[in-house]
């Protein structure tokens, strides 16, 4: 059975930082590419940053480029999400994704993914 569990959300004062982690089982972690996606209340649900299988290529949301960064340890199922220079408007609730693949793509739309994990909050404070 496949799970994917976010962990690392929280409370933070704006201009801080924090690490996401999101670990996959049940599935052959190299041959899935991973996605970040946020939802804040009132919402949809919207894109933040995705990697490819191999952690070669990553791509990321206009709104958080050269703010937070993805990747992946193969090795440990786990792909990350580093999140610094934290705004108010980040406050939302942030999924993992996971998306199995044969190539080396990123992708960009939360239904191109075949599985989910349960979200973990993430409020920043102003």
């Amino acid at each position: 059975q496949v799970q994917v569990v976010e962990s690392g959300g929280g409370l933070v004062q704006a201009g801080g930082s924090l690490r996401l982690s999101c670990a996959a089982s049940g599935l052959t972690f190299s041959w899935y590419a991973m996605g970040w996606f946020r939802q804040a209340p009132g919402k949809e649900r919207e894109f933040v940053g995705a990697i490819d299988r191999s952690g070669g290529n990553t791509d990321y949301a206009g709104s958080v480029k050269g703010r937070f960064t993805i990747s992946r340890d193969n090795a440990k199922n786990t792909v990350y999400l580093q999140m610094n220079s934290l705004k108010p408007e980040d406050t939302a609730v942030y999924y993992c994704a996971a998306k199995s693949v044969l190539t080396y793509g990123i992708y960009r739309l939360h239904h191109d993914y075949d599985y989910w994990g349960q979200g973990t909050q993430v409020t920043v404070s102003s």
